[in-house]
């Protein structure tokens, strides 16, 4: 494998929108029916890049696995959780094609968009991932990010994750 990180551009749209697409269809099968089942468009990927920065993590220039990076607080994380930062800087809609799961590439995307959030100028990352069987708190922990709080919303429960750059 030849995986490399990069910021996306709009010839990638189609693409990202059917990763995010192919993650959700594989995480319904196994999971059923829930949050975790919205499928992508590429005019809502092309809209997200106009408010935000998307990463790709492409194998040979064929993308395998996506994250977007927003300082738009997302409607499910409450900031009363989280430390009090300037400026802090969301990671929402990251999904990894199902066949290229478990090979080291949510890493990568994850130790890049560190390094875009220190750039930004982030003061931290900040996630909310699903609990149980469908979520990735365990992958989130591992990359670093310290757990800051369980909520339910909509009776779905989340896990709060946030990740603060070193001064």
């Amino acid at each position: 494998m030849n995986i490399s990180v990069s910021i996306a551009t709009a010839r990638d749209a189609a693409t990202i929108a059917h990763v995010i697409s192919q993650t959700a269809y594989d995480l319904t099968a196994k999971f059923g029916t829930g949050h975790w089942s919205a499928v992508a468009t590429e005019k809502g990927v092309l809209s997200g890049m106009n408010r935000s920065k998307i990463l790709v993590a492409k194998n040979n220039n064929e993308v395998v696995g996506t994250l977007r990076l927003t300082t738009t607080r997302p409607w499910v994380i409450d900031p009363d959780y989280f430390t009090q930062v300037l400026q802090p800087v969301y990671l929402v809609d990251m999904a990894i094609r199902p066949d290229h799961q478990r090979m080291g590439i949510g890493s990568r995307l994850i130790a890049e968009a560190k390094n875009h959030a220190k750039a930004w100028p982030g003061n931290c990352l900040r996630l909310d991932a699903y609990a149980g069987v469908a979520g990735a708190g365990e992958f989130y922990l591992k990359c670093g990010f310290t757990e800051r709080g369980q909520v339910v919303y909509k009776t779905v429960p989340h896990i709060y994750f946030e990740w603060l750059v070193e001064n």
